[in-house]
């Protein structure tokens, strides 16, 4: 599934990219050029071309696509192989059974440090 999700997502990615290249700028007319048509060159508000709905169309499924890959992979598990890998928490080392029958433990102590200084 993950794999094809980012199968769309790269296919949807080129179509927007393409999409976007073959638009025309607004005042690309031939009027533009001598002043023609300056009313609409900061915003017509003439209905949407198909090139913009469809630009519209694949912005909207870039970024679905791009949610949901974020969204899958945030909860994807390790694995190795077929083998699903768990991670375990580091635990402190066990004690020996000779510890264990006379009741000591051993704390770590921090790191001294060059000048006698032990870091907390």
């Amino acid at each position: 599934m993950f794999t094809l999700i980012k199968i769309i997502h790269i296919v949807v990615a080129v179509f927007l990219i393409m999409v976007v290249l073959f638009q025309t700028g607004k005042g690309a007319e031939m009027g533009a050029a001598f002043g023609g048509s300056s009313q609409t060159l900061f915003g017509g508000g003439g209905p949407a071309s198909f090139m913009a709905k469809l630009t519209t169309a694949a912005a909207v499924g870039f970024m679905l696509t791009s949610l949901t890959l974020a969204y899958m992979s945030s909860n994807i598990r390790v694995t190795a192989g077929n083998v699903p890998v768990t991670r375990t928490p580091i635990q402190a080392p066990a004690e020996t059974p000779e510890q264990a029958q006379s009741g000591e433990t051993t704390v770590p102590t921090p790191p001294v440090t060059e000048d006698g200084n032990q870091n907390q």
